[in-house]
């Protein structure tokens, strides 16, 4: 049986945060790339300003943008594998550390409703553990920014609805979205499951590459489909429009009850902080 210590955890995930809020994944740099080719105008002038600020960012160590956001993450954990010390503990501190090290804006506040006093550490994260056969540990990291997650939807339809009923549903967030997510867009769909396992497949879909087309072929379909129809929107980069308003749509299914059909949609910037480790 492996075994990993949890100080190790800990240092990295600091990394983590610290190279999620300054460097671009590589698959998101490309598509912007690509999507500059489409622009004309004022929309290709933004999209180059775009490209400018990841360059800065990552050479400067100046964050992608001010809002750090939230961090997420999702964990997977080898059957085989013992961890010796308290996972979350160190997952947390790891968050803190690098928020603390990166200088990056401290964003959460504790009592949302009434206080809202700043923790001043970014922490608690926000942490989804699953299992899996092996002694590996997956660390998937989301810096998830406010303005998109604020525009973030879900919606129990009858099984009755049709394909169209859900596109229409997927335009109309990303429409109300608009420039307050800071597009171009990468959306997250989370269909199946039920009320608050949606919100989470659409939250683990925007962990996907560009072009990383679901496995089966339906879904894909309906992917590239709603790409098109987003991107016929021309509300274009910071919403002041354009050719390109979304760089990729990323749908996870799961089973559902017979009577019901739950649909989430989270919308993501064109800062898209994500990041995975193994250990």
């Amino acid at each position: 049986m492996k075994i990993i210590e949890a100080k190790n955890i800990t240092s990295l995930v600091k990394k983590m945060c610290i190279k999620a809020a300054h460097e671009l994944p590589s698959d998101v740099l490309l598509a912007i790339k690509k999507s500059q080719t489409k622009q004309k105008g004022l929309a290709k002038y933004l999209t180059a300003l775009m490209l400018e600020n990841a360059k800065i960012a990552k050479k400067e160590l100046y964050p992608l943008c001010q809002d750090t956001g939230t961090s997420v993450l999702f964990v997977e954990i080898g059957t085989e594998l013992f961890i010796k010390g308290n996972i979350t503990k160190a997952i947390q501190e790891g968050v803190k550390q690098g928020y603390k090290e990166g200088y990056l804006r401290k964003s959460i506040v504790q009592d949302p409703l009434f206080k809202r006093k700043n923790t001043n550490d970014n922490t608690p994260a926000i942490i989804h553990y699953s299992f899996k056969e092996g002694d590996k540990l997956k660390l998937s990291l989301l810096l998830k920014g406010a303005g998109s997650e604020n525009k973030s939807v879900l919606k129990m339809f009858a099984p009755s609805a049709t394909i169209k009923d859900i596109k229409d549903f997927v335009l109309s967030a990303v429409k109300t979205a608009g420039a307050s997510a800071c597009p171009p867009f990468i959306i997250g769909i989370g269909i199946g499951g039920n009320f608050e396992h949606a919100a989470l497949l659409s939250k683990k879909a925007l962990l996907r590459k560009i072009n990383n087309f679901n496995k089966n072929k339906l879904y894909a379909a309906l992917e590239k489909d709603l790409l098109k129809e987003i991107n016929k929107t021309k509300i274009g980069p910071q919403g002041l429009g354009g050719n390109i308003s979304a760089l990729g749509v990323f749908i996870e299914e799961e089973p559902c009850h017979t009577a019901s059909l739950p649909v989430a949609v989270n919308i993501g910037c064109h800062v898209s902080r994500h990041i995975t480790e193994v250990l």
